[in-house]
């Protein structure tokens, strides 16, 4: 049986990876919300939908919806960051099941709370962490756990993903909604570390401004130097000469772990098991989302030998 959803956000830079999952799924978008009306790509998936930019006549519609026999099963929400909390809530009272974007939150205490409404209302709030999905990623998680030795592997994670003037005067540059640079653009990546590597035992940031950010994680299992950038000025010089603006590069003990092709086509994969019932809830999103936190508040460390070298170039 095919699920009913809404969506909220539908004019976001992610969402449209949402639409297209919801139908190589085989259910149907019979609403979506957003106060800016550049939808027009809905057209290509789901005609009929009703849209909304005002909030107030979205909740009203699917309040009408349900009383008269209409159920949204699902509302995915791809909205701005600071209102993922707000949206959830929303979805849970409505009597849908939450997909949400990452960061699921900005607060590890608003996860707790959204576990009280979970427990009030029946239903689940699921994120979306693709690169739990990734093949590569898994098979390194497998290798990981297989290893018969005690050894702690030395990571370095860099990514750049240049952007322009634009981001700065959008919520994404204001660090109270969009959780600054390591929430924004990092969230998966530390997820990921976490989920290999283990938890964080130490941490420390050499480097915090508004469009770049590094440090280092001792996890369990790993030492992890990390740097993220907006800043195309950081790409190296053969990305550039490739007319590319994005770098991911991920070494463990110097070898180049490959998980830049098929990063951004793993909804469908996610919503297929969400639709299972074997989506990503609460409990795996927190961690990544109390470590985000802690890197936000922190104070900076001095440059050291536990500094990324892409540090060393500013």
């Amino acid at each position: 049986m095919s699920k009913n959803f809404a969506l909220i956000g539908i004019a976001g830079y992610i969402a449209p990876r949402h639409v297209k999952a919801i139908k190589e799924t085989g259910n149907n978008l019979i609403a979506a919300l957003d106060p800016f009306d550049s939808v027009g790509f809905i057209d290509s998936y789901f005609p009929k939908a009703d849209y909304f930019s005002e909030f107030e006549r979205f909740d009203r519609h699917i309040d009408k919806l349900k009383r008269n026999g209409t159920l949204v099963h699902y509302i995915s929400i791809c909205s701005p960051n600071y209102l993922h909390d707000s949206h959830i809530r929303f979805a849970l009272r409505t009597g849908a099941f939450a997909i949400c974007e990452k960061p699921l939150v900005l607060n590890p205490w608003n996860v707790d709370a959204l576990a009280e409404i979970e427990k009030e209302t029946g239903k689940k709030v699921y994120t979306i962490l693709q690169l739990r999905l990734h093949p590569n990623i898994i098979q390194l998680k497998q290798w990981v756990e297989q290893s018969t030795t005690n050894e702690i592997f030395d990571i370095d994670l860099t990514y750049i993903t240049s952007r322009g003037n634009w981001y700065f005067f959008s919520w994404k540059g204001d660090v109270q909604k969009s959780g600054g640079i390591a929430t924004n653009i990092g969230i998966h990546f530390f997820d990921m570390l976490l989920w290999i590597f283990g938890g964080v035992l130490e941490q420390k940031v050499f480097l915090s401004q508004p469009n770049k950010a590094s440090g280092f994680l001792r996890l369990q299992k790993a030492r992890v130097r990390w740097y993220l950038s907006l800043d195309f000025d950081d790409l190296p010089a053969t990305v550039k000469e490739q007319g590319k603006c994005t770098y991911r590069s991920l070494t463990l003990n110097g070898k180049e772990i490959e998980f830049s092709d098929g990063f951004t086509d793993l909804h469908t994969e996610s919503y297929k098991h969400i639709l299972s019932g074997n989506g990503f809830g609460l409990h795996d999103a927190k961690p990544s989302i109390e470590l985000a936190y802690q890197i936000r508040n922190a104070t900076l460390s001095k440059y050291s030998d536990e500094s990324h070298p892409f540090c060393f170039k500013i």
